[in-house]
């Protein structure tokens, strides 16, 4: 991969898409200079492999990285994120293929991160308001607002929308550490991965919660193709209940030690244009081993 130091670098992680990439969208979104692209090619068995090459072949700031079978997008976002910090980046993301999150938004979120520098993450949700086009199946609402409330009480915060598929971070020792390891979760593992930022690691400190922030899309439209079924959404249940029993045994061994965990609470959702208070400043990023899924 072309190296990116100072650069940001979006992870797209794909799986048969080629008939939901839309090329000249993305080209696009490489023309300011500022972003690099990372298709994470996840194992594809229709046109998509010779879809992203073409594709990269329009720009320097565009990478295909391809994995040999298909791993699941937890591991392939995971190891393209991996991929984008060896590169020297201190900032990436994530974003789905569909463009689900239109582009002029994924930049907006990435320049809130850009221009304050205590915070940590930066996660897209889709809250309908006035002024907004959030177009949401009634179902699909419902049922990611029910989930969100699972979520929040799983991670002990409180947070609206876990899995909107667009996240940038600043790279940082903690963020490293976090992707050290496999994800549990194949579909829910936007919750684990901020779980593993809060809780830290032997080799590296929690990220304090004040350090994250939502900013509400502006746009955002349900696409045909969803990937998600019945037996995806029972996972990510069993997963939400994997955490909790992390967390519990997590207090109960804080408790013994003395030091008590009180539950950190996350602020609703801020304008874009609001200006976050002071939360854990991230310090340079470090690589960790990439490790494959069993």
């Amino acid at each position: 991969m072309t190296r990116s130091a100072g650069r940001t670098v979006i992870v797209v992680p794909c799986f048969n898409e080629e008939h939901r990439i839309d090329e000249h969208a993305f080209a696009a979104i490489t023309d300011s200079g500022d972003l690099h692209l990372l298709f994470v090619d996840d194992g594809s068995t229709d046109a998509t492999p010779s879809l992203l090459a073409r594709l990269a072949q329009t720009s320097d700031l565009i990478n295909v990285f391809t994995l040999p079978e298909n791993a699941g997008k937890a591991e392939a976002v995971r190891r393209g994120l991996l991929m984008a910090i060896r590169g020297g980046a201190t900032v990436v993301g994530y974003y789905d293929a569909d463009l689900a999150t239109p582009p002029g938004e994924l930049l907006r979120l990435t320049e809130v991160l850009r221009s304050q520098p205590d915070l940590a993450g930066v996660f897209g949700s889709r809250v309908a308001r006035l002024g907004s086009s959030i177009e949401r199946s009634s179902l699909r609402h419902y049922l990611g607002r029910t989930y969100a409330t699972l979520a929040s009480m799983a991670l002990g915060i409180t947070v609206y929308d876990t899995q909107c598929g667009a996240k940038v971070f600043r790279v940082s020792d903690s963020f490293a550490a976090a992707l050290a390891e496999p994800f549990r979760s194949t579909w829910a593992f936007d919750v684990e991965l901020l779980y593993r930022l809060l809780r830290g690691s032997g080799a590296a400190p929690p990220l304090a919660v004040t350090a994250f922030v939502e900013v509400p899309l502006d746009a955002w439209r349900d696409i045909r193709g969803s990937k998600i079924r019945a037996g995806a959404a029972a996972a990510m249940l069993l997963d939400l209940a994997a955490i909790v029993r992390s967390r519990r045994t997590q207090d109960r061994a804080a408790a013994e030690r003395g030091t008590g965990m009180a539950a950190p609470v996350v602020a609703a959702p801020v304008p874009s244009g609001r200006r976050r208070g002071s939360g854990a400043r991230s310090r340079g990023g470090r690589d960790d081993p990439d490790r494959r899924r069993a």
